[in-house]
């Protein structure tokens, strides 16, 4: 049986508020990264101010349920984390449109190797392709 996003929040140790449980479903289901904007405008999120959502995706972060990715434009999108076969949190590619903004997740393509210093701890790596989409492209 697949894992609910309550479920998935109760494995985190984390309390499943109404909020919570929104916002990883919406990150979850949509499959690309959104905007905070695109969150709010979310009827599953409607009456959440701007700042509990911000809270509540700080939260699922901090957890490594979600995680946060900023286009060239500057804006913050969020998107789930995906797990690999073992239930760790993966790695994954991400592409961003420059023309019309849109982001999508890239999961079935391979992360580059990129060697770190010495001594540093890596928590996560996301790679960011930028381009023109199919349908800006045409």
């Amino acid at each position: 049986m697949a894992s609910t996003p309550a479920d998935t929040l109760k494995q985190a140790g984390l309390r499943r508020t109404p909020t919570r449980v929104a916002a990883l479903t919406r990150v979850e289901e949509q499959g690309r990264p959104l905007t905070h904007a695109e969150l709010l405008a979310d009827s599953a999120l409607a009456g959440v101010d701007a700042i509990t959502l911000y809270r509540t995706l700080a939260t699922l972060e901090g957890a490594r349920l979600a995680h946060r990715v900023v286009g060239l434009d500057g804006v913050w999108r969020y998107c789930a984390q995906p797990r690999d076969a073992a239930g760790c949190p993966a790695n994954h590619v991400h592409f961003w449109c420059s023309a019309c903004g849109a982001m999508a997740c890239l999961l079935d393509q391979p992360m580059p190797r990129v060697s770190v210093p010495a001594g540093v701890q890596v928590h996560a790596r996301y790679f960011l392709v930028h381009g023109r989409c199919a349908a800006c492209a045409s």
